[in-house]
């Protein structure tokens, strides 16, 4: 089959693998028929996490299952399936609180399993799924195909601008504050909205990522970075600042920002993957605002989600604004880095 290689810095390539089998009785074998380009590919793409060696890449997917292992009861051939962006049994401790991106026996796409076995990148034709029931989250029928890029974005970052919500406490009537305009920060707008946030403000520079923001249900946007960000939200908010604060960037001017945009009491709630942030330990302390978040339990959400979007209620999938086959993915990593493109949409 063919399947996404990344092979050093901005070396992506589509080469032929092993077609992947059934494994162990616990895995279904999926036939990816949408996958997707992620922000955090883009850390070892542009080669800010190292890339030692060739790697599957890609940990977002929806298909069709083809196979089940002997062990498998929830799922059937011919199912339409989302995978999250981390595989888990569902059952563990962790994940029985709701914790999956913990799993005691999960892990990531692109990898070895825990004997050994490849776990094929969602950036391919095909995917042995490890602990499927535990994993797999079905819609039965094959959707029409106008929902495939909003159950698609359900894999990651809709789960994920959903956790930074949830992890920032926010309720109704709330006023929010979003920082980082990516796919994550504008699902992060979505879902302060589904949530009933009466205020929401978008942080962005950029006229199509604020379009998406407004129609998602952002109030208002807030152009400006760093310090200048941070006084035009205290003039929104009559200088009291905001109820919660969703970060989905990772930097440390993000960071800084969002807790600089709290009000005491506040919770920023972060779901970007940290890189060389300090936490101002005493400003915390001082203003009693809280720090809640890391990786997104995204097994958790789904349901609900897919729900939400089988019903119409949310549309996260105009988070997408580039489809591409697999073929001509490497075009859909540099439309992302090169910030010509949102999220990239792959159809093997």
């Amino acid at each position: 089959m063919k399947a996404t290689i990344l092979n050093a810095p901005r070396d992506i390539r589509v080469e032929d693998v092993p077609d992947p089998t059934i494994v162990k009785p616990t895995d279904a074998l999926v036939r990816v028929t949408a996958a997707c380009v992620c922000g955090s590919d883009l850390w070892p793409y542009r080669g800010i996490n190292d890339v030692t060696e060739p790697t599957r890449i890609g940990h977002e997917f929806v298909g069709i299952v083809e196979e089940v292992g002997a062990e498998v009861r929830g799922l059937r051939p011919g199912d339409f399936v989302v995978a999250p962006f981390m595989y888990s049994d569902n059952t563990c401790p962790h994940c029985r609180v709701g914790i999956q991106s913990r799993c005691s026996a999960g892990g990531f796409w692109g990898g070895n399993d825990r004997d050994g076995a490849m776990v094929d990148g969602g950036q391919g034709e095909y995917v042995r799924v490890p602990l499927a029931d535990g994993t797999l989250v079905s819609t039965r029928e094959v959707p029409d195909d106008s929902l495939v890029p909003s159950l698609l974005s359900l894999s990651d970052v809709m789960g994920t601008g959903w956790h930074a919500a949830v992890a920032a406490r926010v309720q109704e009537g709330d006023t929010v504050v979003v920082v980082g305009d990516g796919a994550v920060g504008l699902s992060g707008v979505l879902a302060a909205q589904r949530m009933g946030a009466d205020r929401i403000i978008a942080m962005s520079r950029h006229e199509p990522r604020q379009r998406i923001a407004r129609e998602f249900g952002a109030t208002d946007i807030v152009e400006a970075r760093g310090d200048d960000a941070v006084t035009a939200v205290k003039e929104l908010t009559d200088g009291v600042g905001v109820d919660a604060v969703l970060e989905c960037v990772g930097t440390n001017e993000s960071m800084s920002t969002a807790i600089a945009a709290a009000r005491p009491g506040a919770t920023v709630g972060y779901v970007g993957v940290p890189h060389g942030i300090e936490y101002p330990v005493r400003d915390l302390f001082v203003r009693n605002v809280g720090i809640a978040g890391g990786i997104a339990p995204a097994r958790q959400y789904l349901p609900q989600l897919r729900d939400d979007v089988l019903s119409g209620a949310i549309n996260p999938g105009l988070v997408f604004d580039l489809e591409v086959p697999l073929s001509e993915v490497a075009e859909g990593y540099a439309a992302m880095d090169e910030r010509r493109a949102i999220k990239s949409l792959v159809r093997p």
